[in-house]
């Protein structure tokens, strides 16, 4: 699975992300895999040819000024405030707008990964991911992914596997 590329049939080929350089020079295993822009979590995880809880979306929070973590969450569930807080020991915190999140990441909204972002912020990740053999995180652009074990995921990041998420009702 090392720096493999899979794409679906009739796929351009991609340019290069920081993310997919990020990963590669980590020595990571992993697997990009393109596909068409989807329009919802469910289209992308079925393009994929993933679980829906396989796929994972990266929310930027602020905990204060000049301060942001990412947070893992796979599609399905949705961070719960209260834990977050508890967990970050803060009473406190935001969701920063597109603008604010694209200029402390590098990154536009959807294509928000921790990988090759602009400034490595600390990264938790929702213990759920534990319960899937390969997880797939944004590649940097719409359309790019990287699956890789979630094991390999958390090492690469320095992820810290925590209970922050609850079913999302809808």
């Amino acid at each position: 699975m090392r720096g493999t590329i899979a794409r679906m049939p009739d796929m351009p080929v991609f340019p290069e992300t920081p993310a997919t350089i990020a990963i590669a020079t980590s020595g990571t295993a992993h697997r990009i895999v393109t596909t068409e822009p989807a329009g919802s979590a469910e289209e992308s995880a079925s393009m994929q040819g993933i679980p829906l809880g396989a796929l994972l979306r990266t929310i930027v929070v602020r905990r204060g000024e000049d301060d942001y973590l990412f947070v893992l969450v796979p599609a399905g569930r949705r961070f719960d405030w209260p834990k977050l807080r508890a967990h970050l020991g803060v009473s406190r915190m935001s969701l920063p707008d597109a603008d604010e999140a694209q200029r402390v990441t590098g990154y536009v909204r959807y294509t928000i990964t921790p990988f090759g972002s602009s400034r490595a912020w600390p990264v938790l990740a929702d213990a759920a991911i534990l319960d899937q053999p390969v997880v797939a995180i944004g590649g940097g652009a719409r359309g790019v992914n990287l699956h890789l074990a979630p094991a390999d995921l958390i090492g690469s990041l320095g992820a810290t596997v925590v209970d922050v998420s609850v079913p999302d009702p809808a």
